[in-house]
């Protein structure tokens, strides 16, 4: 009697484990389909089979199979929920990038901007200040356009009663020539002065000066135009202090060459023209 109650003991307490464990699993609350990341409803317990439940030591491959097939489709579907966000966050990323980089650009489109409109008011300062110039310098060389100043002289030495250029007189003029070979703005004056009374003394000048001015004119092509003229006869010649004059025994031609301000002008227009951007 006593063998038999304690063999029933065991077997009624393995026979009551099932009944436990189903007990405790159906008095846990049940997970709202928002408690995980697919927003499906969780996974319900296997319902108990057999004799043992879902403790069951002797399980086949056919129940494992059907025990973990809805655990492995719900892995693989975190898995392309994982690879999803993970295209939507690099495909965010590189637009915020995309974005970032068009907005540098117009930034840097827009500082260039400014630097070239910088630079255009700074060279459109530069040539307002330069035809300032200009204009200011035009207006003093008008206004002294008419005013002409001696800028070199020499005097040719005749014997009495010659007319003809002598080589020392020839050389004196080929130097004043040369000087102003291409320049604007210059006259010579050329003055006889001779020996003797009356009319004869104003011819005898007058022909010494027309040498004069026939060898600027032949020899160093110098317009007629450029060249006055005037026999003084046996006009006295002025001396340093001019109270006094005095007269001079045998011919002379005094040759002085004016300058006005032409030249001065044409130059200042000529390094306009070469500081002007090409």
């Amino acid at each position: 009697m006593n063998n038999r109650l304690l063999i029933a003991l065991p077997l009624a307490a393995v026979l009551s484990l099932p009944m436990v464990a189903q007990t405790t699993s159906s008095t846990q609350p049940a997970a709202t389909s928002t408690d995980n990341a697919t927003g499906k409803a969780p996974l319900a317990p296997p319902s108990r089979e057999g004799f043992w439940g879902r403790i069951n030591p002797f399980a086949r491959k056919n129940y494992v199979k059907r025990q973990t097939e809805p655990i492995r489709d719900r892995v693989n579907e975190l898995d392309e929920l994982t690879s999803a966000n993970s295209k939507s966050i690099k495909d965010t990323d590189q637009r915020a990038q995309a974005g970032i980089k068009l907005a540098s650009d117009k930034a840097n489109e827009a500082d260039q901007h400014a630097i070239d409109a910088g630079n255009k008011a700074t060279a459109a300062q530069q040539s307002a200040q330069q035809v300032t110039t200009r204009v200011q310098t035009v207006e003093t060389v008008v206004s002294n356009i008419d005013q002409y100043k001696a800028s070199n002289q020499t005097e040719i030495r005749f014997r009495p009663g010659q007319t003809v250029l002598s080589k020392n007189a020839k050389d004196a003029i080929d130097q004043m020539a040369t000087a102003v070979k291409g320049q604007r703005g210059y006259i010579f004056e050329v003055q006889g002065f001779s020996s003797g009374k009356g009319q004869t003394a104003i011819t005898t000048s007058q022909k010494m000066a027309e040498s004069v001015v026939r060898y600027l004119v032949l020899t160093h092509e110098i317009p007629v135009y450029r060249i006055y003229l005037v026999g003084m006869g046996n006009a006295p010649a002025a001396t340093d202090d001019t109270a006094k004059t005095k007269h001079v025994s045998g011919g002379r031609v005094e040759i002085s060459l004016l300058k006005n301000d032409l030249e001065q002008l044409a130059s200042t227009s000529t390094g306009d023209q070469s500081q002007q951007p090409k």
